[in-house]
């Protein structure tokens, strides 16, 4: 199946000059997500994974469904305020200021390893944030899962050393 065919392009949101990749298309298609949470378990159900940890928002959809494939456990990483429990925060820059993500303290324990799966990388600011997270809670980072990757943007290099698998990968806008 190519996933590319399930992926909305929406030109010129949210500024001019930008293509949006929607994922809700796929998502409507009962298929098309079922192929893309097998590619993801075909390629990890044989590393030694102990938690899946996922971006808010569209984050959430991917790695609860892999860690329930897995039968592993899965946890939120959110923006501030969201969480009712103590929690660890990293801030990371965007193009213009910077934004902040929360896990809870008692979400990694100590030796996890640990996926992040998410439904897309573009610049990896969010994904280096994460790492951060995962380490100072005393994690191992096993790599980083995305359904789209936007290489043309080179998120790879914020994430230079980790392992990164994406299923769809757009070189150009």
């Amino acid at each position: 199946m190519d996933l590319r065919n399930e992926i909305r392009n929406i030109k010129d949101f949210p500024k001019p000059g930008i293509v949006f990749r929607d994922i809700t298309t796929l998502l409507k298609n009962p298929q098309a997500l079922r192929y893309s949470i097998q590619q993801f378990k075909e390629h990890y159900k044989d590393k030694k994974i102990d938690l899946i940890v996922g971006p808010e928002s569209r984050g959430f959809i991917f790695g609860s469904i892999l860690a329930h494939e897995l039968g592993i456990p899965f946890a939120p990483l959110r923006k501030p305020g969201k969480l009712p429990a103590e929690v660890e925060k990293e801030e990371y820059k965007l193009e213009y200021g910077t934004d902040s993500i929360e896990i809870h303290k008692d979400a990694v324990k100590q030796g996890d390893n640990v996926l992040v799966v998410d439904d897309l990388i573009a610049t990896g600011g969010t994904c280096e944030a994460s790492a951060k997270l995962i380490k100072k809670l005393g994690g191992n980072i096993l790599g980083f899962a995305f359904l789209i990757e936007l290489s043309f943007l080179n998120p790879r290099e914020k994430l230079n050393g980790y392992d990164i698998f994406s299923l769809i990968d757009y070189k150009e806008e």
